[in-house]
């Protein structure tokens, strides 16, 4: 595991907001944070400023900047006055790979985009790694369990109503993690680097999204090797045809149970 140093105040993920009846209102925070690769500027995301280590190695999988957290030396979480930066430090094969991606990517910051800055359509397209040799089923009970009880590990969206959650379950539906984030995208990230922390068999489990499911979702899946995604809102039309080029079983909420796609 990386080392994992930290400097600076963190940021609340929420504010209070004062009304004009005297009241107040609590609203997430939206924090811009730079990862920067051995001094080298990679992406700046608008994230929480929640469970950041986990970001920051879920993240670099996602991207597939390094295949396994060992493969990050360290990490060094600077609070700054506005935003925070991570300095992600690599081994040395990973370097190249490196130079690689950055050549084909520049991504600006932004919450709701996970493919901000791709070099083509080509990119886009490009057939995901099949996670398992089929689709794997899901019981009805263990996707209602988790649906049943995912608002109990969501405590920032019960706060102010607004960001998203990434929940790891077990095969019975009992979910064993979650994170979240203003976006579905980067609460996916804090997941998958927590997991990756973890140790976690991603062929055991199944992910529950409590946003819809769009692409980079799907993508994101795939590098992880998570095989089964259950959505609480409905699928995009290209995640569907991704989930199923990949092997994912993909699930969506539908009145008080789910439907299967692909």
């Amino acid at each position: 595991m990386p080392l994992i140093t930290e400097r600076g105040a963190p940021d609340p993920s929420s504010v209070d907001i004062s009304l004009a009846d005297g009241k107040t209102w609590a609203v997430a925070e939206e924090t811009p944070v730079a990862l920067i690769y051995d001094r080298r500027n990679y992406a700046v995301m608008l994230a929480t400023p929640s469970d950041i280590a986990d970001f920051a190695i879920g993240f670099s999988l996602s991207e597939g900047i390094v295949t396994a957290p060992d493969q990050i030396e360290s990490i060094e979480i600077l609070h700054k006055d506005v935003g925070i930066d991570l300095h992600i430090g690599l081994a040395t094969d990973r370097l190249e790979r490196l130079e690689i991606i950055q050549r084909r990517r520049n991504l600006p910051g932004r919450a709701g985009c996970g493919l901000c800055g791709l070099e083509n359509a080509e990119t886009l397209t490009a057939p995901l790694p099949p996670v398992a040799p089929r689709p794997a089923d899901l019981a009805e009970d263990a996707l209602a369990k988790a649906l049943a009880t995912l608002t109990n590990w969501q405590p920032l969206n019960t706060e102010t109503r607004s960001v998203h959650a990434a929940a790891w379950c077990n095969a019975k539906g009992d979910i064993l993690a979650a994170r979240e984030d203003v976006g579905r995208h980067n609460a996916l990230d804090k997941l998958i680097g927590a997991n990756a922390r973890n140790g976690v068999d991603h062929t055991a489990g199944f992910l529950v999204m409590s946003s819809r499911c769009s692409y980079e979702l799907i993508e994101k899946a795939a590098r992880a090797g998570i095989p089964t995604l259950a959505s609480l809102s409905a699928p995009t039309a290209f995640a569907i045809r991704k989930a199923a080029e990949a092997n994912i079983r993909l699930y969506a909420r539908s009145g008080p149970g789910f439907v299967a796609l692909g």
